[in-house]
């Protein structure tokens, strides 16, 4: 099969630090590739594949400080697809809704994986003007509030099997948070679960420069207070493996609707079970008691750190091997690359989770 994946130009793909969708596109481009499939992957130009490369722009537009505004950079991402397009079986876009007019007349070999939060309101009136493009959720509670479209399937993330060695020998170890420092993401959580468990804390996190003034007021006051919490900085992917197997436990305090948390798997994947508080994707991702914990206050979260300490590493492990490898990431893809083809995809699906509410209606 001639499979097109286009990425966002935010990252490279990999990226070299912070990056989810753009770490997933790598993932499931290298694993089409092996599985023998013709890949062209659209990217930055300091992209690392085994495919066949299109380098839209020189370098990732996060880490160019020249670049101002993204969106020119992606209008000629887009061209450059639809001068291309003839040449492909399928049409894997990563990018959201950029590129939904443009394909209108190519859904028969399109399909668009949506990896952020679904319930902003202007999306609605967005998703209801493009109801026939195939959509993929990365969550069954992505969709919760998109109005009826055409679901293609939920396919859950997936990273290669020896991506992040499992160590299952840790003893106790401290507590991890990784990530970004940002409201939604409660690292205020994590340093007072840290504290009251008695447990030192490790922060591995970026700053944005949107989240500047809230690590400033909210957060490094609170690193400082307490004697138990190193900030470490942005992490790369061979730093991650370090930090993250010699982890006790990740601590996943989030508190915003989480369309997936790629970081819950790869800490499943380094043998460290996740305590993770009940919001977006967590119930779908964490098996409660074998991979982790699911909370639903900081003091239940306390109270899972002792077990979770106690879970057998092995079985955490176990739990990623069976549901979020890249191979079947990648087989999940083709199966839908093929029903889509086939013409097996059905226009305008709508189901009981795609039922938008009433008050994001615009």
């Amino acid at each position: 099969m001639k499979i097109a994946q286009i990425a966002p130009l935010a990252e490279s793909v990999p990226p070299k630090l912070y990056g989810g969708t753009e770490r997933i596109v790598s993932y499931i481009t290298e694993e089409l590739v092996h599985q023998g499939h013709d890949v062209t992957l659209f990217a930055s130009g300091d992209s690392v594949t085994s495919a066949k490369l299109v380098p839209v722009t020189k370098m990732a537009l996060r880490l160019n400080p020249h670049v101002k505004d993204p969106i020119p950079h992606h209008m000629i991402l887009l061209d450059e697809v639809r001068r291309r397009a003839d040449e492909f079986d399928i049409l894997h876009f990563h990018i959201d809704l950029l590129h939904m007019p443009m394909v209108q007349d190519m859904l028969d070999r399109t399909v668009t994986t949506l990896h952020g939060r679904l319930d902003l309101p202007d999306l609605v009136p967005f998703y209801r003007a493009f109801p026939d493009s195939c959509l993929v959720s990365i969550s069954d509670h992505q969709r919760l509030p998109m109005p009826p479209v055409n679901w293609g399937g939920t396919i859950y993330h997936g990273l290669p099997t020896d991506l992040l060695p499992p160590r299952t020998n840790t003893k106790d170890g401290y507590l991890a948070f990784i990530g970004r420092i940002s409201p939604e993401k409660r690292p205020d959580r994590a340093i007072r679960i840290a504290a009251e468990a008695g447990m030192p804390l490790k922060i591995a996190a970026k700053i944005d420069t949107v989240d500047r003034a809230y690590w400033d007021r909210e957060i490094e006051p609170l690193v400082r207070a307490h004697p138990n919490v190193e900030y470490i900085g942005e992490i790369n992917e061979q730093q991650k493996a370090e930090f993250l197997g010699n982890a006790g436990a990740l601590l996943f305090p989030i508190d915003w609707p989480e369309p997936f948390g790629l970081v819950m798997i790869e800490a499943m994947a380094c043998a460290t079970p996740v305590i993770a508080f009940r919001c977006g994707s967590v119930p779908e991702i964490i098996d409660h008691g074998v991979s982790g914990f699911i909370v639903d206050s900081e003091a239940e979260a306390v109270a899972a750190v002792g077990k979770a300490l106690a879970l057998d590493r092995a079985g955490v492990r176990a739990a990623f091997d069976a549901r979020f490898t890249a191979t079947r990431m990648a087989r999940d893809y083709v199966s839908l690359y093929e029903d889509v083809i086939a013409g097996r995809t059905t226009p305008r699906l709508g189901t009981m989770l795609g039922e938008g509410p009433d008050l994001l209606v615009a």
